[in-house]
């Protein structure tokens, strides 16, 4: 599995919820790609409105293949209006997982 952990930079003074209206938003989008996992989103305990988000892919290349769409491009142009500065990536491959097994 293929993990892309983004450190949003601070969001623009009142535009919190549409932040998060645009995070639910773009779920939706991502969700259709092809080794689409689950995308989280991410609010600091410690700070205000410090977000950071988890993105779950099969791959670095299904994961690529989304990154790079046309898709996306639309998703980030919407989104960017709202930020006070460029989200940090972090890519990371998952080399042990354990997940608690529902009953």
């Amino acid at each position: 599995m293929f993990v892309n952990l983004i450190d949003f930079p601070p969001i623009k003074k009142g535009k919190d919820e549409e932040f998060k209206k645009w995070f639910e938003w773009s779920n939706t989008v991502y969700a259709k790609f092809d080794g689409f996992i689950s995308r989280r989103l991410l609010k600091s305990t410690k700070g205000k409105g410090d977000y950071a988000a988890i993105v779950e892919h099969e791959s670095e290349k299904t994961f690529m293949k989304m990154h790079t769409s046309p898709e996306r491009q639309v998703a980030w142009s919407k989104v960017e209006l709202l930020l006070e500065g460029s989200p940090m990536p972090h890519f990371y491959e998952v080399v042990i997982d354990s997940k608690k097994k529902k009953k």
